[in-house]
């Protein structure tokens, strides 16, 4: 049965199909709002204080006045009240400007089930195409009216990638710069394994800074690895020993080839999912 629910604040838990912003929310005309999404497993979220700790700093990159922590994760506790505690959901929580001028976010929290497709990349690994961001690696750490660093609703392009990597008969694409530095895919970060380390980009390229990513590199000695961050250019990563896209709600899927090359399997894959403790 399919797992759904809508809570907003200050309103608590309503009819998912209960309209809950105005024409003239600015998140729905510009984009403009910040969102987390937080992998829920046993009835509990998965490292929902690191969530919050992000979805703050995305709010002050936009200049977003948010809720406390509290009241949000009070939010997500009403929208999880009736999920099924063996069932694997997700849930998405947003704060957007709000309506033109009046200075009130529009907050508000969904729950729905994990899609079959990030449990099927979990499982089997996934192909990847890389696209070109348009941008060199270093110009979001010098411009902070690109909004490097946060997650905001203006996820437009990242479906547009990921729309034309399914053209390309791939599950996900790769974001890389003008001069071909590896940045992220539309909806997860990199992480790879060579030379005895298990590595991720450095969030001074202006990616997202993520919290399933920092989790592993933080346990990578419990691997037999070292943790670092450094930048990495496609030919590279086609000679890691293995790599993986990760996200909250996906784990770690791990990349079976890249622009149609296949990519190392090293046997770490069930080492890093063990790990993180993600439903396989």
């Amino acid at each position: 049965m399919a797992n759904r629910a809508l809570a907003v604040l200050g309103r608590g838990i309503l009819p998912v199909e209960t309209p809950i912003a105005r024409a003239d929310d600015a998140g729905l005309t510009r984009g403009d709002g910040v969102f987390e999404t937080i992998h829920v497993r046993y009835g509990k979220p998965w490292q929902l204080d690191e969530h919050l700790a992000r979805m703050a700093g995305s709010g002050r990159i936009l200049g977003i006045d948010l809720p406390p922590a509290a009241e949000l994760a009070a939010l997500v506790d009403e929208v999880l009240v009736d999920a099924a505690a063996d069932e694997e959901v997700a849930v998405k929580i947003v704060c957007t400007r709000g309506p033109e001028g009046q200075d009130r976010p529009t907050v508000f929290a969904t729950m729905f089930d994990v899609a079959p497709a990030q449990r099927q990349g979990r499982r089997d690994g996934i192909a990847v195409v890389s696209v070109t961001l348009g941008v060199p690696a270093d110009v979001r750490s010098g411009a902070p009216w690109l909004l490097g660093g946060a997650k905001t609703l203006s996820y437009a392009v990242n479906m547009a990638a990921l729309r034309y990597a399914a053209t390309a008969g791939a599950d996900d694409a790769l974001l890389v710069s003008v001069e071909g530095t590896v940045l992220e895919a539309p909806t997860a970060n990199v992480v790879w394994a060579a030379d005895g380390a298990l590595r991720t980009i450095p969030v001074d390229t202006g990616i997202l800074a993520g919290t399933t990513v920092n989790y592993l590199l933080d346990r990578a000695g419990e691997l037999g690895l070292r943790a670092e961050r450094a930048r990495i250019s496609l030919d590279d990563l086609y000679a890691a020993d293995e790599a993986w896209l990760c996200s909250s709600v996906r784990g770690a899927a791990r990349i079976t080839s890249l622009d149609g090359k296949p990519i190392g399997e090293k046997g770490l894959t069930e080492g890093v999912q063990r790990l993180l403790g993600f439903p396989v």
